[in-house]
């Protein structure tokens, strides 16, 4: 178990944001935005599912990509500078997001295939 303060980007391949309500939380955290910032810029493949979202407006690298989330913070998802779309799985190339747990088999497939990448 590590901290944000303990890991490097570097170090890792990819990163699945959670959903639920977590991301509240976790886009509170410098560390977390820093982190999701590096991981963009290295174009790592980031999984973002349900509220996960909220961490990539957060580190503000949603600007003029393709996404999608719960439907409910799609005004979020497009005051950020994304185009949302209402569909199971959204891939905008190295940014893979999905709605909602209803939706794991396509999204898990898609993160899967850009990880394999």
């Amino acid at each position: 178990e590590y901290s944000f303060e303990e890991i490097n980007a570097d170090d890792y391949d990819a990163i699945l944001v959670p959903g639920g309500w977590a991301p509240d939380k976790l886009r509170r955290y410098p560390e977390v935005l820093d982190f999701v910032r590096k991981m963009d810029a290295a174009k790592k493949p980031i999984g973002q599912i349900c509220h996960a979202g909220w961490v990539l407006i957060s580190a503000n690298i949603l600007q003029g990509k393709n996404v999608t989330s719960t439907p409910g913070i799609k005004d979020d998802m497009t005051n950020a500078g994304a185009t949302w779309h209402d569909e199971p799985v959204t891939v905008d190339g190295h940014i893979v997001s999905s709605r909602r747990p209803p939706d794991l088999p396509p999204y898990v497939k898609a993160f899967a295939d850009k990880l394999a990448e």
